[in-house]
């Protein structure tokens, strides 16, 4: 299936195929002309998922066992990395000789695929699935205790360029542009899935943070529950306009940049700014200066503004230790029916150095108890990577 993907000024080709073991793979952009005519050649086994979510009732949160991950490839080499195009010697994940942007049902997934199309076709629904068995907490009382469901949900794994050695900070902002492209379209399809609550897209790059495939790539959680730190995010959005009337988002921004010792750049639609309470650090969030709730409501003018000031972000932060940095960018959309008239889309991008050759390891203070403490002042930080641009 081709069909184009569209905003105010980018008009984007998307190709829907299916992979040798039943999964959807989607190719974003011109290249090749016709991706459907390169058929995946493998002989693959069909994917069995067995993830579990169970309740932990003391924290109050979902936690997935997903042990089948154990298996998954990890840290091949380069000449046999499955998210290259594929050549006539070696058929990887994605069939095509060649391609811009991909998105497709990760092999390994954390959370279990329903069995239908998420690519959202022409009549803009999904169907066919079955809901999952409810998304809120189970009751409360001792026969809840142990309580537990299947972990429905979807991962893709959206590959930003088929160039191995690349990273995002590669990439020109038009093909930055198609990324967003593909981040926004899977966004809306995912989120129309029944059971689905959140939609997280994001991408890990480096050895330190836990890859396990160097090639420029990130993927996007469907979950079937509220995150937690969403969740802690609705509950003080909802607290703040309880006292106050106004939104905490807009009222946080305006608050940095009346400050605007933390502010690292600022655009006509887009501020990039250390929070005041940085949890890492190097961490910058990128607020868009009119609030949304999420990329697909993103106007075209903000999302080429945005493709600008990430690459220069992505940049200064390989700057900061003479190396490519480690990092972990992080979109934060609204929920899928919770949260509409408060939260707001933005970014947080950190990485886990601290300074050449040391990170900022979690150990007794954050991982047992969750309370951060950081090693440098986010003015500082703001300060040098202003120096950077």
């Amino acid at each position: 299936m081709v069909r184009p993907v569209t905003d105010d000024h980018v008009r984007i080709r998307k190709t829907t195929v299916t992979l040798a073991d039943g999964r959807e793979l989607m190719y974003f952009g011109e290249i090749p002309e016709r991706p459907a005519d390169y058929p995946d050649l493998r002989q693959l086994d069909a994917v069995h998922v067995q993830s579990q979510a169970r309740w932990d009732r003391l924290l109050g949160e979902w936690v997935v066992i997903a042990s089948h991950r154990q298996d998954r490839t990890f840290q091949p080499a380069d000449d046999q990395c499955p998210l290259c195009p594929s050549t006539a010697g070696s058929r990887t994940e994605i069939p095509a000789p060649e391609y811009e942007v991909v998105a497709f049902e990760n092999r390994f997934p954390t959370l279990k695929t329903a069995e239908t199309d998420a690519g959202g076709g022409d009549d803009g629904h999904a169907a066919g699935r079955n809901p999952a068995a409810g998304t809120g907490p189970p009751p409360a009382g001792p026969g809840n205790l142990l309580a537990s469901r299947p972990a429905a949900g979807r991962c893709e794994v959206v590959c930003f360029s088929q160039r191995h050695t690349d990273s995002f900070a590669d990439l020109s902002p038009g093909q930055a542009a198609t990324v967003m492209a593909a981040w926004a379209d899977r966004s809306a399809g995912l989120a129309r899935l029944p059971g689905v609550e959140q939609v997280y897209c994001f991408e890990n790059r480096g050895a330190e943070i836990g890859v396990t495939l160097s090639h420029p790539h990130g993927q996007i959680y469907a979950y079937p529950y509220i995150t937690p730190r969403t969740d802690r995010m609705l509950a003080s959005c909802a607290s703040y306009r309880r006292e106050t009337g106004n939104n905490l988002f807009d009222d946080l921004l305006a608050a940095e940049e009346a400050d605007s010792s933390r502010i690292v750049v600022r655009g006509s639609h887009w501020t990039a700014f250390v929070p005041y309470a940085a949890h890492w650090p190097y961490e910058v969030h990128m607020y868009p200066r009119r609030r949304v709730t999420g990329l697909v409501a993103l106007a075209g003018a903000a999302r080429a503004e945005f493709c600008e000031l990430y690459l220069d972000l992505l940049r200064r932060f390989d700057r900061l230790f003479d190396r490519p940095a480690p990092y972990i960018s992080a979109w934060h959309q609204a929920p899928v029916r919770r949260g509409g008239d408060d939260f707001a889309l933005h970014l947080e991008l950190f990485t886990v150095m601290r300074a050449p050759g040391k990170l900022k390891y979690l150990a007794g203070s954050e991982s047992g108890m969750g309370a951060f403490a950081n090693d440098i002042s986010p003015e500082a930080a703001a300060g040098r990577l202003r120096q950077l641009g």
